[in-house]
């Protein structure tokens, strides 16, 4: 007998139940109808991509963690760590098969060899959207609404967009003489929610300064509401500079459409928004949860207007975010708002000896064309087997077919939370009566 290899996980990696996955599987189904509510169509691209497409697009953190190895062929190959950068690829290659402005929508795993943490994993699904094609203060602000509304539409409770303009920080950094140390600068305070205050003022004294680092500090700091930090931080810029003064036009105007849609209460003007990522050149976003901020950001991204010109001499500037559906679901689960089962049929119908198979099958996609999720029980089994099958897989009805269903067409319903079953109904009264949730 061949010896028994004993099952066991990668660190980082997950198995998903069926509970587990049915969550997954509907907050997905709610944000697809919010992404193409705004007009987004799905797209895929390959796990696997040539190193040189991934490499050096992230920045050297992102490098660090990037799954890489030489395949059979000796080709260079990794993971994919985002769905961004393999996003650049694609538009290079099919901007001629496209339209402009090209809005997508992609959910799928990706893979990044980080520490793990709760809710931070090593492979983890993210659902991107993007706008390509144009730099304009409306599809910025779309991005930002849509960010909202799928919050409201996961019904996460209370939720904060911090938003940033990286131009403004950069011409900030120009002007204290520390500009070649830009992406140093942002990395570092990128990680102050982690690290606290202290520590980050520390590390950036180290890298430009204990002066230049003490007015840092001084411009990430957020002030009290939209005005006032926004004057501060186009005070702390170089005076009469153009990109300063286009950054923070954008920043109103963004500020104004979500005013103007009723979003602009979940809006705040963060200065110490910077995002990691060598490849954001404007507008920068994170959402936080007021029930759980100590999770860190469950929806991130921003504008990368320069990304696919790394493949393609094209202009196709862009702006995106990815909400990070691993650590959104933690959270939900942790602050009590966990999507229920989904997928489950509604009805089990039973298959006790002696059935006539066809008319349990008939019974079945009656209900289905009626709207109804139903299962047929495989094989013939007691009652009792019956009602541990469904209550284990959250089914709340069983149906119950006589040998009368082909003439008449009645199904008599178990409710089985009650262990009370109604009188026989035909299918259409199933249906309405199962749609209305009665008992």
């Amino acid at each position: 007998m061949p010896d028994i290899i004993e099952p066991r996980l990668l660190k980082g990696f997950r198995d998903f139940l069926p509970e587990a996955e049915s969550a997954r599987s509907s907050l997905m189904r709610k944000l697809e109808n919010v992404f193409s509510s705004f007009g987004f169509v799905p797209i895929d691209t390959p796990v696997l991509e040539y190193a040189d497409i991934l490499l050096g697009k992230g920045g050297g953190e992102t490098d660090k963690q990037v799954y890489r190895f030489i395949d059979n062929g000796g080709r260079d190959v990794a993971l994919r760590f985002d769905l961004t950068v393999p996003f650049a690829r694609f538009m290079a290659q099919h901007t001629e098969d496209l339209y402009l402005p090209f809005r997508r929508y992609h959910m799928a795993k990706v893979w990044r060899g980080e520490n793990t943490q709760r809710g931070r994993y090593r492979e983890f699904m993210q659902c991107d959207f993007d706008i390509v094609g144009v730099d304009s203060a409306s599809a910025d602000a779309d991005i930002v609404l849509v960010i909202a509304s799928a919050m409201e539409a996961l019904d996460v409770g209370g939720f904060i967009i911090r938003v940033n303009h990286r131009g403004l920080f950069n011409r900030f950094l120009s002007r204290l003489g520390v500009g070649e140390k830009g992406s140093a600068v942002l990395r570092l305070v990128d990680k102050m929610e982690k690290v606290g205050s202290a520590v980050t003022r520390e590390s950036l004294a180290a890298e430009i300064g204990p002066d230049a680092a003490d007015s840092v500090m001084e411009f990430i700091r957020r002030e009290e509401g939209f005005e006032p930090t926004m004057d501060k931080l186009v005070r702390l810029c170089p005076e009469g500079d153009a990109l300063a003064a286009e950054a923070g036009k954008r920043l109103r105007e963004v500020f104004e459409i979500a005013e103007a849609t009723g979003f602009s209460r979940s809006l705040s003007l963060d200065p110490s928004i910077t995002r990691g990522l060598d490849y954001y050149t404007g507008i920068v976003f994170e959402t936080t949860l007021q029930a759980l901020p100590d999770i860190g950001s469950v929806c991130s991204g921003g504008r990368y207007n320069d990304l696919a010109s790394l493949y393609t001499t094209k202009k196709l500037p862009g702006v995106g975010s990815a909400i990070g559906l691993d650590r959104l679901l933690a959270a939900l689960e942790i602050i009590g708002r966990q999507e229920k089962l989904g997928g489950s049929p509604q009805v089990l119908i039973a298959h006790p000896e002696g059935a006539s198979l066809p008319s349990l099958h008939t019974a079945a996609a009656g209900l289905r064309s009626l709207g109804v999720w139903a299962e047929v029980y495989p094989e013939p089994r007691k009652m009792q087997i019956h009602y541990a099958y469904a209550e284990k897989k959250g089914i709340p009805y069983l149906a119950q077919v006589d040998a009368s269903f082909e003439s008449s067409g009645l199904l008599s319903i178990r409710i089985l939370a009650e262990r009370r079953t109604l009188d026989p109904m035909d299918m259409k009264s199933v249906a309405a009566f199962l749609s209305k949730g009665s008992t």
